[in-house]
């Protein structure tokens, strides 16, 4: 078996066009094809007159190495990929080390446990929010009735900040081993639709991501893992020997109970900011990084599909239309879009009293009526928040804070029409574009919600954004604010075996950590750090 890519059909091509086009692509009599499947479809829709489908397939043909031979200059036919996941190594059947414990339920942690568990090591899952369907009643409770439950929210829970997103299943890392394939794999078996194994671009959608959550921790729990929900991580026992090493020992709960941990994985997510002065406070290596600030901007779906497909938009097979764009604006900055969520809506993401946060969320089907992505602007340590490893959490902060207060200080958001924001005037009422924040946005001017660099920057980038795609600049599109949590404010520096540079048996991972960015690569992550974790725990 082998694999070409790159091979282009037309949009609506009937379903025997792909074999005849894997013949004509390899120069074959159409009996010589035994067997074909498709391994990725994409879409190439940079001509909107001619958009094309993209397909690899995994091909057997009658004579195919002599075939592979006559083809052994093509960069588009190659050995078809081992992708099958091999675990490093597996618990003796007589193992009686302590359990390895995992803080955080997210997809980092949640991977993490998994293989943890399929490996036959039992962890213990440390959750400080709620089983995800109570945890979902609590995020509704803000978004419908303006009640905040600061430990089971948008950010914190079953899940993780993945739950209530788009749910988007691809990255952009590095992955030799196609441990992302192996995220992929146990989803589906957890639930989600096939179809993620083959799209180009596959995402989920919160409603199913609940359910595989769900599933995915009775497989944990059969394989003898624990879960703990309602539980925070209020300290860590850092034990010091004389020559000045260090390790972690234990963990002291927010239920009173202290529980004894020689390996932990530290998987808590991009706004456990309690933690992260905890670990700073232990003295544990952890240094400011780079992320990005900005707003969310809503646009209707069908804009961004005539803009991005033009007599083709609605077509089902190319589904809602997604869009990056981004923009080095003359003051230094770069402007672009984050987290784009065809088909869906603007959801209030706060995991703290007194402070406004906006992220996106999209169902599987993407079928509401807005399009909406984070219109943000780059940030650093060096020249934005110089103020020592903790102090992108301020930064963060203070911009939530005034949000908080210029959305009317109840959980609604500030917002503000594009032709205003552009004028520098109030908006008054809203256009043609009617916004899906709950529990509501107040209009007002978004330049008193962030730094005076992004919103010259912003202003800068629109119009730029406005040619490249019609209709994204029109006066009426809505900008509500603010978006902060595009990545952690922090990285917990980790050395090669994954390990905490200063605290061995501490090992941070995923977006918390500073070592991803979404669901698919918070996850792949978990998959490394736990078998780093398990390698040391039968002393490989």
């Amino acid at each position: 078996m082998f694999r070409i890519t790159d091979l282009l059909l037309p949009l609506d091509h009937p379903p025997e066009a792909l074999g005849e086009a894997i013949c004509t692509r390899l120069g074959i009599a159409a009996d010589a094809l035994e067997h074909f499947s498709v391994a990725r479809r994409g879409n190439d829709a940079r001509k909107k007159s001619a958009i094309k489908l993209v397909y690899s397939v995994d091909v057997t043909v009658t004579g195919e190495a002599a075939l592979l031979t006559r083809l052994a200059g093509d960069p588009h036919v190659r050995p078809t990929p081992d992708t099958a996941y091999r675990m490093p190594v597996r618990a003796p059947e007589d193992y009686s080390g302590t359990r390895p414990v995992v803080i955080g339920a997210g997809p980092c942690g949640l991977l993490a446990a998994l293989v943890l568990a399929q490996m036959g090591f039992k962890p213990i899952i440390i959750e400080r929010g709620k089983a995800v369907r109570e945890r979902t009643k609590d995020t509704w409770g803000l978004w419908r009735r303006g009640e905040l439950n600061p430990e089971s929210n948008a950010q914190f829970g079953e899940g993780g900040a993945g739950t209530f997103s788009d749910g988007k299943l691809y990255s952009r890392i590095k992955d030799p081993r196609h441990l992302g394939r192996k995220v992929l794999t146990e989803f589906v078996k957890a639930g989600a639709p096939e179809e993620i194994l083959t799209e180009a671009h596959p995402h989920i959608g919160t409603f199913r991501l609940v359910t595989m959550v769900i599933s995915m921790r009775e497989t944990i729990e059969a394989l003898g893992g624990e879960y703990r929900f309602g539980t925070r991580v209020d300290d860590f026992d850092i034990a010091v020997a004389p020559d000045g090493s260090r390790k972690v020992q234990g963990l002291h709960l927010s239920t009173g109970d202290y529980l004894p941990a020689q390996q932990v994985i530290l998987a808590v997510g991009h706004s456990a900011r309690d933690t992260f002065h905890k670990v700073h406070d232990r003295g544990i290596y952890i240094e400011a990084k780079p992320f990005a600030l900005g707003l969310r901007i809503e646009h209707p779906q069908s804009w961004i599909d005539k803009a991005r497909f033009g007599a083709s938009a609605g077509n089902k097979i190319l589904g809602p239309a997604a869009y990056s764009l981004s923009h080095k604006a003359s003051n230094g900055r770069t402007v672009y879009s984050f987290c784009m969520c065809p088909g869906g809506r603007v959801v209030a993401a706060t995991s703290e009293e007194g402070r406004v946060v906006t992220n996106g969320m999209s169902q599987y089907s993407r079928a509401e009526f807005n399009a909406n992505s984070g219109l943000v602007v780059d940030i650093s340590p060096e020249r934005d928040f110089p103020g020592g490893p903790l102090a992108g959490i301020a930064y963060q902060r203070h911009w939530e804070s005034l949000a908080y207060v210029a959305g009317g200080s109840n959980y609604h958001a500030p917002g503000q029409k594009l032709g205003d924001f552009l004028a520098g005037t109030t908006s008054a009422e809203f256009g043609t574009v009617t916004p899906s924040y709950e529990p509501g946005v107040h209009l007002t001017d978004l330049s008193q919600c962030l730094p005076e660099f992004a919103i010259s920057a912003m202003r800068e980038a629109l119009p730029v954004f406005g040619r490249q795609l019609p209709g994204y600049d029109h006066a009426d599109v809505v900008l509500t604010g603010v978006e902060t949590r595009t990545s952690s404010p922090v990285r917990i520096t980790r050395g090669r075996d994954c390990q905490s540079l200063n605290t061995a048996g501490l090992y941070p991972a995923g977006e918390g950590a500073g070592y991803a960015g979404g669901i698919l690569s918070a996850a792949v992550d978990g998959i490394k750090v736990a078998e780093a974790l398990a390698l040391k725990m039968v002393g490989s």
